[in-house]
């Protein structure tokens, strides 16, 4: 009896020990299969909740349009932008042009008001970083102007120049120019004072000490300095050209809105939002691309 009882034990410990075994490599199966998964998805978890989060968007803009008649709904406003963009470059006098002709307009006057800003804002923010004396000199200026808003400036931008698509790029290069300033000046403040003092053991001409170690120390600041400037210049033109008028993308959303054409706006939106996204992600590539680190 004592005996039968004890094999009956083992066998009944022998079942248990293969029962977790099965157990154990069930799971190691489970969370292999898991991990794989994961692995296999984790490329495509941004696209596919960007996705979904882009899908709750279209479905909550189609409830507003079922509350609100005069709001168009997604579908409409797509037959719309798909018929406005067939011929984007039609041109049938000076205030009816296509809206790719439009965003060029746009885009002309922020690359002339950004060009000039860049000229003259970063070599101004390298005096600043570099010479205290100018920095003193110039910070009660900065510190005044630097919080106006952009399109207080048109005005003075009309007077000066008697004419709406110059004072459009005196904004972009008013707004334009702080971002530039600043940051370069931080980025050549940043710079550690020994490698200034071997520049001079070393009798190195402002040159060389400018090309050497303030121009690759300072990219960085200053190509951040560049990307908040193109990112206000492109808000600041929209607003600019509804006040102005001409041809602009700005003007063609305000034009819309007096012809109450609601879908055209609601592209003219999403068309701003799209060129304001690539300029970032270009001015974030250059900045890859000539990164010192």
């Amino acid at each position: 009896m004592d005996k039968g009882q004890t094999k009956s034990k083992a066998e009944l410990a022998l079942d248990q020990h293969l029962e977790s075994e099965a157990l154990r490599l069930r799971e190691q199966k489970r969370l292999a299969l898991r991990d794989l998964i994961v692995r296999l998805c984790t490329p495509f978890m941004p696209a596919l909740l960007g996705a979904l989060g882009f899908g709750m968007f279209l479905i909550f803009w189609e409830a507003i349009h079922l509350n609100n008649a005069q709001i168009p709904s997604p579908g409409f406003t797509f037959a719309a932008a798909v018929k406005l963009f067939t011929d984007p470059f039609y041109s049938n006098g000076p205030n009816d042009q296509g809206i790719g002709w439009n965003i060029f307009s746009s885009l002309r006057r922020v690359a002339l008001g950004f060009g000039l800003a860049a000229v003259v804002g970063i070599p101004v923010g390298f005096l600043i970083g570099r010479f205290r004396l100018f920095q003193a000199m110039t910070a009660p200026i900065i510190n005044l102007l630097r919080p106006v808003s952009p399109l207080a400036w048109l005005p003075i931008g009309l007077l000066l120049f008697k004419a709406a698509n110059p004072a459009a790029i005196w904004c972009i290069f008013i707004c334009s120019i702080w971002p530039m300033v600043i940051n370069t000046a931080v980025g050549v403040s940043k710079i550690p004072q020994d490698y200034i003092n071997i520049a001079r053991v070393l009798n190195l001409s402002e040159w060389k000490v400018f090309t050497k170690i303030l121009f690759p120390a300072t990219l960085p600041y200053m190509l951040t300095g560049v990307r908040l400037s193109i990112g206000t210049a492109w808000l600041v033109i929209v607003a600019a050209e509804m006040l102005t008028g001409g041809v602009g993308i700005g003007f063609w959303l305000w034009d819309e809105w007096n012809n109450l054409k609601v879908e055209n706006i609601i592209i003219a939106i999403f068309v701003i939002g799209i060129v304001g996204l690539l300029l970032e992600h270009c001015l974030i590539a250059i900045a890859k691309r000539f990164s010192y680190e």
